[in-house]
C-alpha cells in the first residue's frame, strides 16, 4: 500500500535541488524516512556549539532565521530560509559543533533529513554532491550575501564546462600590414615611419627575412635617454634575433612566449624561423584586442572613435562583456561600475563630437546630466534616454540665444544616443525639452516649485531629478544644484511625506496565498514587471530615506541602503537585506533581458523554474517590510 504522506514529502522535495537532481525512486525511498516537524514562532531547531544532530533539514512551510553572535554575543541574522530553502548541512561534512543558530521566524513545518539515508546518493550522484559542497564551502544561503545567496537565475551553466575556457586555445589573430626596414634605415627615418603608420614596433629586414625588431621601448630607453644619436642607423637599437612562430600561433603560446623572453611582440615567418619570409607580427596589445571583452582596450576604444557607427559596435561589445560577467557570476556591484563606467564614457564621446560639429564654441558653462538608471550606475541594459542640460546664468537679453544653442546642441546628442542604443523617452523627458535645458537659475526654481507645490506630477518629476549624475561639464553647476535641493528640502516634512506615499505606490508584489501580481489587461496582460512591482519600490524606499538623512553624492539604490545600515544599526538587518534585493532584482532583469534581447522589464512566470520563483518572492518579501518601515515612519499609508 502506497505511503500517500512519504509521497507528498517527495512529490515537495522534487521541486527543489539538490533532491531534483535525484530519480524519483531514490525520492521515494528518501522521503519515507523522512521527519516532519513543526515549530512554533521562535523555537530554536539548533544552536550555536550544539552537538551536530543526525538529520539536515529543509524548509517545508514557514522560515528560519541563521544567526552567528556578533562582538557583543548579540544574535545577528546571516541568513533567513523559507519554502525549499536547506540548512544545517554541517554534520554532512564536519564532526564539529553547529557554529551558527537556527531559529523559526514564523510558525515553521521542517522536514528533517536522515543523514545515513541520505548521504549514499549524494556520494553515488557527482550532482548532488557538488551542489552540497557548494553550499557547505558558503557556510550559509544568506540573503544579504552578495556572493553565495541563491543567485536568481538558476546557475546550471556554472557547473557545466564554459566556452570561454577554451579562449585562450584559439589562434591568435596576426596583424600582416607590418612596418618593415632596412638595417641601414635611420633611427629618425623609422620613427617617423611608425609614427606616420601608427605602429608600436618595426621589423628589421634583409632580403624580406627578419633580422631584428625595434619597438617603442628601444626608442625610450636608447634615444630618449640620450644613449644614441637619431642619425644611427637602426641596427644599433634593434633587438636580434627574433623571436618566430609560424601561423597558427594560439593565444596561450604567444602570452606564455612573451613572458619567457620578456618581450611583446612575436614575429610570424613562413616555417616559424627567421630564415624565410615576414607574414606579420603579434604585440601584446593585439593579445589584449584580440579578447574583445576587456574594459580597458573597450575604454580606449570609445574615447578614440570618431563615428556614431563606431560607438554602436563598441556599445554591442559591451553587451558581450555584461553577458560574460554574469555568467562568471561576477559581483554586480562590480559589474555595475564597470558598465557605468563604459556607457558615461560613450556619452562623453558623443557629446564631445556633437560640440565639434557645431558651428560655435559653447556660448557658456554647462553640465549634461544624467537621470534614472544611469544617473544611479544602474543602467546596464539598452533601455530609455533620461537627461537634462543645465548652463550657467547669462544676462536676460543672452538667455535665449544661449538656450537655443544647447537646444541644438542636446538634439544632435540625443539623436546619436538613439543610434547607439539608448531609446528616445516616451515622455520626452530628455535634453532637448525646453523644459529640461534650463539656466542654473531657472532650475533651481523649478525645483523649488516641485517641491513647494507637491502634486503627484511634481513629486514623480522630483523623485526622477533626485537621481542625477554629472555625465560631461562643470561640476560646479550640479553641485550649486544638488546643494540647492538640499537646502529647499531642509525641514520640509510635508513634502517628504508626500514623497512617502508615492514610494509605497507600488506595493509587495505578491498577492494572497504569495501569488505573483501580474498585469491585467493591454500588450502586456499575464506578464510580470519586475521595474514597477519589484525595482521601483525599492529604488523609490532608498531616495526618500536617504534623504531623510540629509546625505549627498550616493545615487545607488544599493549603496544608498548600505549606507542607511549605517546610520540606523538598529535597522541593519532589512537595509542589508534591501541592498541585497536590489542588485539581485537587477540582476535578474539583466539576465532576462540579455536572454530575450530587449529591456527585461516584462517577464513571462511561465518560463521559471520553481527556484527562480522563489528567490523572487524572497526579495519581495523584502520590499513588504521596507514599506511597512516606510508607513509607521513617515505616517502614511499605501494610497495617496
Amino acid at each position: 500500500m502506497t505511503n500517500s504522506i512519504a509521497s507528498r514529502i517527495a512529490d515537495f522535495l522534487s521541486g527543489f535541488p539538490p533532491f531534483s537532481l535525484l530519480e524519483r525512486t531514490y525520492l521515494d525511498l528518501i522521503a519515507n524516512e523522512v521527519k516532519v516537524m513543526y515549530f512554533e514562532q521562535g523555537r530554536t531547531i539548533f544552536a550555536k556549539d550544539e552537538k551536530v544532530h543526525n538529520y539536515f533539514y529543509i524548509v517545508q512551510k514557514g522560515a528560519v532565521d541563521l544567526q552567528k553572535l556578533d562582538d557583543n554575543k548579540e544574535p545577528e541574522t546571516i541568513d533567513k530560509c523559507d519554502e525549499g530553502d536547506i540548512f544545517g548541512l554541517r554534520p554532512m561534512f564536519a564532526k564539529e559543533n553547529y557554529q551558527i543558530n537556527a531559529i523559526t521566524d514564523e510558525e515553521s513545518v521542517i522536514y528533517a533529513i536522515p543523514l545515513e539515508v541520505f548521504k549514499p546518493y549524494a556520494i553515488s550522484n557527482p550532482h548532488v554532491g557538488n551542489f552540497l559542497m557548494e553550499s557547505f564551502a558558503s557556510n550559509t544561503r544568506n540573503p544579504y550575501s552578495n556572493e553565495h545567496r541563491g543567485k536568481l537565475i538558476a546557475d546550471e551553466e556554472d557547473i557545466t564546462f564554459k566556452k570561454e575556457a577554451l579562449f585562450e586555445l584559439q589562434p591568435i589573430p596576426i596583424i600582416k600590414k607590418m612596418v618593415t626596414a632596412s638595417s641601414e634605415t635611420s633611427i629618425q627615418e623609422a620613427a617617423i615611419l611608425m609614427s606616420k603608420r601608427k605602429v608600436g614596433s618595426v621589423i628589421v629586414v634583409e632580403d624580406d627575412k627578419p633580422v631584428g625588431i625595434v619597438t617603442d621601448v628601444d626608442f625610450r630607453e636608447s634615444i630618449a635617454t640620450g644613449k644614441l644619436p637619431i642619425q644611427n642607423p637602426i641596427s644599433e637599437v634593434m633587438n636580434s634575433p627574433v623571436i618566430c612562430y609560424s601561423k597558427g600561433l594560439t593565444i596561450a603560446q604567444a602570452q606564455l612566449t612573451m613572458m619567457k623572453h620578456n618581450i611583446n611582440h612575436i614575429c610570424i615567418t613562413k616555417d616559424g624561423t627567421p630564415n624565410t619570409k615576414v607574414k606579420g607580427i603579434v604585440s601584446e596589445h593585439d593579445i589584449i584586442v584580440s579578447q574583445g571583452n576587456n574594459p580597458a582596450v573597450l575604454m580606449k576604444a570609445i574615447n578614440r572613435a570618431s563615428s556614431t557607427k563606431k560607438l554602436k559596435r563598441i556599445r554591442n561589445k559591451i553587451m558581450i562583456l555584461l553577458n560574460g560577467y554574469l555568467k562568471s557570476n561576477i559581483p554586480l556591484t562590480h559589474i555595475s561600475n564597470i558598465i557605468f563606467e563604459l556607457n558615461d564614457a560613450t556619452i562623453k564621446r558623443t557629446i564631445q563630437r556633437c560640440i565639434e560639429k557645431m558651428n560655435e564654441p559653447a556660448p557658456a558653462n554647462f553640465a549634461w546630466m544624467s537621470l534614472g538608471s544611469q544617473g544611479r550606475k544602474e543602467q546596464l541594459l539598452h533601455t530609455d534616454q533620461d537627461n537634462a542640460l543645465v548652463f550657467e546664468d547669462v544676462p536676460k537679453e543672452k538667455l535665449e540665444e544661449t538656450r537655443a544653442y544647447f537646444l541644438k546642441l542636446a538634439t544632435k546628442v540625443t539623436k546619436r544616443l538613439n543610434i547607439i542604443g539608448y531609446e528616445f523617452c516616451p515622455a520626452e523627458m530628455m535634453a532637448r525639452n525646453p523644459k529640461y535645458c534650463l539656466s542654473l537659475s531657472e532650475w533651481k526654481e523649478q525645483f523649488s516649485q516641485w517641491v513647494t507645490t507637491s502634486g503627484n506630477d511634481e513629486i514623480l518629476l522630483c523623485q526622477i531629478f533626485f537621481d542625477f549624475d554629472i555625465s560631461y561639464g562643470d561640476v560646479k553647476l550640479t553641485n550649486s544644484l544638488s546643494d540647492h535641493i538640499f537646502d529647499i528640502l531642509k525641514g520640509n516634512r510635508n513634502f517628504l511625506n508626500r514623497l512617502a506615499a508615492q514610494a509605497l505606490r507600488n506595493p509587495s508584489p505578491l498577492g494572497f496565498f504569495r501569488q505573483f501580481l501580474v498585469e491585467q489587461d493591454g500588450e502586456k496582460k499575464d506578464l510580470f514587471d519586475i521595474k514597477k512591482r519589484g525595482i521601483m519600490p525599492l529604488t523609490d524606499a532608498a531616495r526618500l530615506l536617504i534623504l531623510e538623512h540629509r546625505v549627498k553624492n550616493i545615487s545607488n539604490t544599493s549603496e544608498r541602503f548600505d549606507k542607511l545600515a549605517q546610520l540606523e544599526p538598529n535597522n541593519k538587518e532589512i537595509y542589508q537585506a534591501c541592498a541585497y534585493s536590489s542588485r539581485a532584482l537587477i540582476k535578474f532583469r539583466t539576465k532576462q533581458g540579455l536572454k530575450h534581447k530587449d529591456n527585461g522589464r516584462f517577464i513571462n512566470l511561465e518560463d521559471l523554474g520553481k527556484e527562480d520563483k522563489i528567490k523572487l518572492k524572497r526579495c519581495f518579501k523584502t520590499i513588504k517590510e521596507i514599506q511597512e518601515l516606510i508607513k509607521i515612519r513617515f505616517e502614511t499609508t499605501y494610497y495617496l
